[in-house]
């Protein structure tokens, strides 16, 4: 049994949150938790929404215990860039890319794989 879930649209850019997906990747859910409630990076608490959200989902719509269940895949995805204008001197200018990102988790329990 897996549950995949997605968060579409996250303010940060692809590289900083892959630190924190790639720190999860493999845990099992009890761990990934705990790390998630300690890292210092912001963006760990919208990854730390997803996975329960995850959680949840399988609890309440399949009625599984996640004692078994880790984090299979978490990968991120660009997403678009808002362009913006910061003006220098003489005249000039210069644009700033704010990056947005998408966020894919999939928990597993193992069984299933070949």
């Amino acid at each position: 049994m897996e549950e995949r879930v997605t968060l579409k649209k996250i303010r940060v850019s692809p590289q900083k949150l892959n630190l924190v997906a790639a720190a999860i990747r493999g845990l099992d859910i009890m761990r990934a938790t705990s790390f998630l409630r300690v890292c210092r990076k912001r963006v760990a608490k919208d990854v730390l929404k997803l996975l329960s959200s995850a959680v949840a989902n399988l609890e309440n719509n399949y009625g599984l215990d996640v004692e078994g269940f880790f984090v299979a895949e978490a990968f991120v995805g660009q997403g678009f860039s808002l362009r913006r204008f910061m003006a220098r001197g003489r005249g000039r200018g210069n644009s700033i890319r704010k990056p947005f990102s998408h966020l894919t988790i999939k928990i597993s329990d193992g069984k299933g794989r070949y």
